[in-house]
């Protein structure tokens, strides 16, 4: 190789040292970087990514449980939010996002999904001084009371045996039932379901609260109609779902 040559390739290299080797054949262009799942830390794009499929894209007018519900966030504290959401629910459509749990999350993007759901969601005073039942049952329930639970509380919007009105659908469907869980129903029964006008367990008689009680036995009563074989419409017995009509 001559001197000419050699000088040429010099000052080529020098060239391409002061520009960053940005002119390279094949080099991307300049643009965002793409951030690696673990880094995101932005809650819309965690929520959107994780939750907006079921929840709804603002927490609420989804098929699951509305997220943006000030009394379902005074309904649940803040380590039951992160266990569903990191864990999932066992046999329903409710996935682990923790990478604990199998799902993509790390334990600190968990954490800010569920700090700031009650921070963008919550209002204080939501439940107007009234403490809600429990989240989990603290007595078991009783089928045949529910079924007059049912009859006085519920049975105006879903009709008399459970199949639904002009006011409010079936909750007796056993394609419905062997989807949700017990806790599911329990937690529909006390915070209702906003986005449908369904009220909460304050609001189905005004002025009259159903009782821990009267929720873990109406949640029974439902139970008891779920089909023994999951998929199809098992009626409920005549026993209970005449129960406190007669």
């Amino acid at each position: 190789m001559n001197r000419r040559t050699v000088n040429l390739v010099f000052m080529t290299l020098v060239a391409m040292s002061g520009t960053g080797c940005t002119h390279l054949p094949g080099r991307p262009g300049p643009g965002p970087e793409v951030m690696r799942p673990e880094d995101i830390v932005d809650f819309g794009a965690l929520y959107k990514q994780n939750c907006s499929a079921c929840h709804g894209s603002e927490g609420k007018g989804g098929a699951a449980v509305s997220l943006a519900d000030p009394t379902y966030l005074s309904f649940v504290d803040d380590a039951t939010l992160r266990n569903i959401t990191a864990n999932g629910i066992p046999n329903t459509a409710m996935p682990g996002f923790a990478r604990s749990a199998g799902g993509m999350l790390t334990d600190h993007q968990v954490d800010i999904l569920v700090q700031q759901l009650r921070a963008r969601w919550a209002r204080p005073g939501a439940l107007g001084g009234t403490a809600p039942p429990a989240y989990k049952a603290d007595v078991s329930g009783d089928a045949q009371r529910g079924a007059g639970v049912y009859k006085t509380f519920c049975a105006s919007c879903h009709g008399p045996d459970g199949k639904g009105t002009a006011k409010g659908g079936s909750i007796v469907e056993g394609a419905y039932l062997a989807l949700v869980t017990d806790q599911a129903l329990r937690t529909a029964v006390i915070v209702g379901w906003p986005d449908s006008g369904a009220p909460d367990w304050r609001n189905d008689l005004p002025g009259r609260p159903m009782t821990d009680q009267e929720v873990s036995d109406v949640v029974a009563w439902l139970a008891a109609q779920r089909p023994q074989v999951p998929g199809t419409s098992n009626p409920p017995s005549r026993e209970i779902a005449t129960q406190g009509k007669e």
